[in-house]
């Protein structure tokens, strides 16, 4: 039997082997005998061994393991490598090929400058070659791969030559025809399409061709031509996450809204290409449609004026003949004193109102000491109407909007009349059932709009409506703020 001091191999305590040296020379200080020594040194090595073949066993099985382990992970990247191949030559897909840029633009907001309208044919040409020209300076400049530049504008083209002409910068209408046909003409991928006259017909087209866009992996840039508008702006946010952020961008004529900005994408402009001013009415044509006793400017053709008829009704008709769209009736009674500012009491009730396909909005009933109590959250105290009414905002940090909130269920009623005053960008024609957004406005009471600054066009009223604010455009007039009539506006103070 081993004596009880003898010591076993111990990682931990590197110091036996000291041990026995020790004891080697304190038997040779006193001629004692080894004889011991030997044999517990000799035990000792044993242990030793033992350990160390014990921690090989153990090194060689988690060896194996890991080995069996790399063996399967090789045979799963080999599966994967050859279902990408599959699912890449199924798509057609070759990496570094058929990359493009896309732009679309709002045309009738983002307008291209006059020396290029007025050039007809030739223009529209020049502007084509011009803006892919611009774009691939901007985003292909350094790239060794090929990048196909694709432009699509959508625009109302009879309303927009129209406003043109009103305002002076092209003489004939027809100019923009020509200018658009140039730039159809100038290569395969410029295209100049004229939606016609229509409830957000150039904004739909935008926006779904975006949304096919970014899921093409081959898309590198989508360029968005729509600064002018912050209708835009709620949509937008919804698209925008870290992978297509970096794949979006605003291409500026007009400054660019305060709704757009605050999104965060990459915005740049081409200042000899597009109008960095809106399009508007000479006061001296304003006249001449307004006042009778103005006479025509020589540049301008007089209407005819009909048999009969006061020369107040023919400026009134000079100013239909050039609306973009066919204008509401209009009449111009001429009140008595006593009936000439009508009040809430002698007012008679409204008839019944249908704003258009999809109808009225749902009532939302709430408590308006909740009401006036969320109204008073200001700035980034505000809560954020995407996150309490749709799910988990999109923005994440990037959202100016409280988030860190619980709500009640009157609260959540108060958040939804908040994102009720915010214009659905596709009114009527909206099918989303839960759309969150207005499609006419909520703001009417007893005929009168008491919104100060109401988002909503004068169509979304109902008829006869008057507005405590600035009076709002109609559907033709607010095809783009860039062109524009201050017609006869009822406001009331």
């Amino acid at each position: 039997m081993d004596p009880p001091d003898t010591p076993k191999y111990d990682p931990s305590k590197p110091g036996n082997l000291g041990a026995f040296a020790a004891r080697y020379h304190e038997a040779c200080r006193h001629h004692a005998s080894n004889e011991l020594l030997i044999r517990d040194l000799i035990q000792y090595n044993d242990s030793v061994e033992t350990y160390f073949h014990q921690e090989l066993n153990a090194l060689e099985k988690k060896a194996s393991d890991l080995q069996l382990d790399l063996n399967s992970s090789e045979r799963t990247r080999r599966d994967l490598k050859q279902r990408l191949d599959e699912m890449e030559t199924k798509l057609g897909y070759v990496p570094d090929r058929n990359l493009y840029v896309v732009v679309l633009i709002d045309g009738d907001g983002l307008i291209f400058k006059d020396n290029f309208v007025k050039k007809g044919i030739e223009g529209g040409k020049k502007a084509a070659n011009e803006l892919l020209k611009a774009i691939n300076e901007k985003f292909n400049s350094a790239e060794t791969t090929s990048v196909t530049v694709i432009v699509n504008i959508f625009a109302n083209v009879t309303g927009l030559a129209k406003a043109m002409k009103r305002d002076g910068c092209v003489a004939d209408k027809h100019a923009l025809h020509d200018f658009v046909t140039g730039f159809n003409q100038a290569n395969v991928s410029s295209t100049f399409v004229d939606v016609g006259f229509g409830k957000e017909l150039a904004d739909a087209k935008i926006l779904d061709s975006l949304r096919f866009h970014l899921k093409n992996f081959n898309c590198k840039k989508a360029v968005l031509g729509v600064s002018h508008d912050a209708g835009y702006a709620p949509f937008l946010a919804n698209m925008i996450t870290d992978d297509t952020k970096e794949r979006m961008a605003l291409l500026e004529g007009t400054k660019t809204v305060v709704e757009l900005v605050a999104l965060g994408l990459q915005i740049f402009n081409v200042p000899r290409l597009f109008r960095h001013e809106k399009l508007s009415v000479k006061p001296q044509e304003q006249s001449q449609q307004v006042s009778p006793a103005t006479s025509p400017s020589p540049s301008r053709s007089k209407p005819c004026r009909p048999p009969n008829v006061s020369s107040s009704a023919a400026s009134w008709a000079a100013i239909a003949r050039t609306m973009p769209s066919p204008p509401p009736r209009i009449s111009l009674p001429i009140p008595s004193k006593a009936t000439a500012t009508p009040t809430r009491a002698s007012r008679p009730p409204p008839a019944p109102w249908n704003p258009g396909p999809r109808g009225l909005d749902p009532p939302i009933r709430v408590d308006q000491v909740v009401l006036e109590r969320l109204r008073k959250r200001k700035d980034c105290h505000r809560l954020c109407n995407n996150h309490f009414l749709r799910g988990p905002c999109t923005r994440g940090k990037e959202c100016n909007f409280t988030h860190d909130y619980s709500p009640t269920e009157e609260e959540k009623k108060a958040i939804a009349i908040f994102a009720r005053s915010n214009r659905c960008i596709l009114g009527q024609e909206c099918k989303t059932m839960d759309c969150i957004y207005g499609h006419h406005c909520p703001c009417v009471t007893d005929g009168i709009c008491l919104h100060p600054h109401c988002k909503f066009r004068l169509d979304e009223h109902p008829p006869g409506t008057m507005f405590r604010g600035r009076r709002p455009k109609d559907d033709s007039e607010a095809r783009s703020e860039s062109y524009s009539y201050d017609g006869d506006a009822k406001d009331i103070d």
